[in-house]
């Protein structure tokens, strides 16, 4: 039996998050801001018919937002994360077998159904994530994740599907292929596009019926196996595994320009913080911390610095205390008084998977203190995953936040903290 994957995609993921919790949403123009409410990340379907463009600038559509009433929001990540897992979850319950692709995207495994029409089953789980998270999906169906990738293009812009289109159908594949540029197939980028199109290849059609050996050798073993998953043949398999990251970096731009050491420190502090939650999440220890900061490369009336250093661990480490102190270490380094700093960062290298671990010749090791910090270290990601990112967090990263991103449109935490509980009346 030929192998059948379906992938599930949420419409205006973020945008739709909103609506939610806010009915009065519903049919009215809504876009979501980037960090700092700088660009448009996500917008409802009556802001694209606005003609507001994904990436613009706030500054630049802020005219559109006031004659028409589009409703804006600054980026709510915590909400959009919990709803991604909840989406994701309820996705689970269909098949034994998920690749989440993104945070608002999932390959679901549909081989193996016989006596199944796929396309009610998509519909039936159309339906079921609607009513189970209020999230709008669109699913497409095919053979290979590349044409997954098309049909459900198809049938997110073409309303006569009504959200689910199944392109098992060779017929039905050809005549799809030959609309899609070449720059929409998944997989192929903008200068890699125009190399095809240059040779003659401009729709997904006409890449499907290249001469393979021929493009094989000028294009390489990627492009030959897009055009064979464009043909039918799956060699792209579910990623039913999760690879662990090599780097994790945890870094934001700051709300207003950054001058005192002090609120740097609870910057960085902040900044290690979240990048050692990360690390553990995954199972992860860090060997080394690098601190950069920066002033800003787009202004002339300030100063431009910037400094990076780094820091190896005596043994490798996912303690926020330690890795935080490491990272401070660096900034007392790298800092200087007189600038107008714009972004800082920490990045965690040397990650290694937990276990058993080579120390240093002349740093004795405490294995007992190592398991208070094991336990601290859960108790303290229970407690912030139960009530709320940052109910438990270290003194340096301090209270003011000063340095934070502007939120000015920002939604409550409907479902990661309490406060914000919505209330049923």
């Amino acid at each position: 039996m030929p192998p059948s994957f379906a992938l599930v995609d949420c419409n205006n993921f973020y945008a739709s998050c909103e609506r939610v919790f806010d009915p009065s949403l519903r049919h009215v123009p809504v876009i979501v801001l980037s960090n700092n409410d700088g660009c448009v990340i996500a917008r409802s379907e009556e802001s694209k018919a606005l003609g507001i463009s994904m990436g613009a600038p706030f500054h630049e559509v802020r005219g559109i937002v006031h004659r028409h009433g589009v409703r804006v929001f600054s980026s709510n990540f915590p909400l959009y994360g919990d709803m991604s897992r909840r989406v994701m979850a309820t996705l689970a319950d269909f098949t034994p077998h998920m690749e989440i692709y993104s945070i608002d995207e999932a390959f679901l495994d549909l081989s193996g159904m016989p006596g199944r029409d796929l396309a009610d089953y998509a519909r039936c789980i159309r339906e079921t994530v609607r009513k189970w998270t209020g999230i709008p999906v669109s699913i497409g169906i095919a053979p290979t994740k590349t044409l997954a990738k098309i049909a459900n293009r198809t049938a997110k812009k073409d309303a006569k599907w009504n959200g689910v289109f199944d392109m098992r159908n060779p017929s039905l594949q050809g005549e799809i292929l030959h609309r899609i540029a070449i720059e929409d197939v998944w997989g192929i980028a903008g200068r890699l596009g125009l190399q095809l199109r240059d040779a003659g290849m401009d729709t997904a059609g006409r890449l499907r019926d290249a001469h393979l050996p021929s493009l094989r050798r000028r294009f390489g073993v990627v492009i030959a196996r897009i055009c064979q998953e464009l043909r039918g043949v799956s060699c792209l398999p579910l990623d039913r595994v999760e690879t662990p990251r090599k780097q994790i970096l945890a870094s934001r731009a700051f709300g207003t320009r950054v001058t005192e050491y002090q609120d740097m420190a609870e910057a960085v502090a902040s900044h290690a913080a979240r990048a050692a939650e990360k690390l553990r999440s995954q199972g992860s220890t860090a060997g080394a911390v690098m601190t950069f900061i920066r002033t800003s490369p787009f202004t002339i009336r300030d100063a431009w610095y910037q400094n990076t250093t780094l820091a190896s661990l005596p043994s490798p480490s996912q303690d926020t205390a330690i890795l935080i102190s490491a990272a401070l270490a660096g900034l007392k380094r790298i800092f200087r008084k007189g600038y107008r700093y714009q972004k800082a960062g920490v990045l965690l290298l040397d990650l290694t998977r937990c276990g058993p671990t080579q120390g240093d010749l002349f740093t004795p090791s405490d294995p007992a203190r190592e398991d208070r910090s094991r336990r601290l270290m859960r108790t303290m990601d229970a407690v912030n995953r139960r009530m709320g990112r940052g109910t438990v967090f270290h003194a340096a990263q301090g209270v003011n936040g000063r340095w934070r991103m502007k939120a000015g449109n920002l939604s409550p935490a409907y479902t990661t903290r309490w406060s914000d509980l919505p209330r049923a009346r």
